[in-house]
């Protein structure tokens, strides 16, 4: 299974490229995440504050039930604080928009619609001609590797090649943010290895800022600028760590001493908010 990507420059009009390295940049102010009311009360995120610059790649790691992907879904528009504000581009965000894509763990593909017509949805939702939309498509295709599935349906496509699908759909109305929750949770480990490099050279050619929640210490460590490290619930980011790595990333670097110093950071910490969470529900 070929995950080859086309280079986005013979495909993206140069003003696309041109401004994606002014845009995407996500402002969260004080955010407080707090589901029911009185005694039903469940806080998610306790008061936290965040900036991520235009063409980042921030990986966000936490304790399960830490809050990690109700933060991700306040900035995509699916929940709203309780109080706080979240910004993209100095533009508050009051719901879901096109300038934020979202890729979620579950492929969330229209299982009645053809590859081509999955990844041309977007586009066509968004008011493009039915000419625009089908080139949108096939460029994406082709970006993915995925040109001579066009006319398949998602059932008939390996999990790896579904999720491909969910990425290229929600690259194309060309956001400026690529949200992504656990997108490779589901994928056996050669797969998942090979997505990781796929999505990689994708961000590295189209400039966009990404937000991946992951519960996989390596995997974010690999792919990422930044790791936010999120305490147990309710969550907060309690370190923010800067990964020196270089780039083009390689798989063999998972073996060197600076990958496995940055490893070791993040798994002490969790594990110590792990515990702490489990100590807390046997009050």
């Amino acid at each position: 299974m070929s995950t080859q990507v086309v280079s986005l420059k013979e495909h993206i009009p140069h003003r696309a490229i041109a401004s994606q390295k002014e845009i995407g940049h996500i402002v969260i102010e004080d955010v407080e995440i707090i589901f029911g009311k009185g005694a039903e009360a469940n806080q998610a995120v306790k008061k936290t504050s965040l900036d991520i610059t235009p063409g980042e790649f921030v990986c966000i790691l936490g304790p399960s039930g830490c809050g990690k992907s109700t933060l991700l879904n306040s900035i995509a528009g699916y929940v709203t604080p309780s109080s706080g504000s979240v910004a993209v581009d100095g533009t508050p965000v009051t719901g879901p928009g096109p300038d934020r894509g979202m890729v979620f763990q579950q492929y969330s593909l229209f299982p009645w619609k053809n590859i081509r017509d999955n990844i041309a949805f977007g586009p066509k939702v968004a008011g493009r001609t039915n000419v625009e939309c089908s080139s949108i498509a096939n460029t994406f295709l082709e970006m993915v590797g995925l040109s001579k599935f066009a006319d398949k349906y998602p059932a008939e496509l390996s999990g790896g090649m579904q999720q491909r699908v969910g990425i290229a759909r929600a690259l194309a109305n060309y956001p400026s943010v690529l949200l992504m929750d656990e997108p490779f949770g589901a994928l056996d480990a050669q797969t998942r290895l090979m997505m990781q490099e796929n999505l990689l050279s994708l961000w590295s050619e189209f400039g966009i800022t990404v937000v991946f929640v992951t519960n996989d210490v390596d995997e974010a460590i690999f792919l990422a600028d930044r790791v936010l490290i999120m305490s147990a619930s309710p969550g907060s980011i309690i370190d923010d760590l800067h990964i020196s790595l270089p780039r083009p990333r390689d798989p063999a670097m998972a073996t060197s001493a600076d990958f496995m110093a940055y490893k070791k950071i993040c798994l002490d910490q969790i594990r110590s908010e792990s515990l702490r969470a489990f100590e807390q529900q046997n009050r």
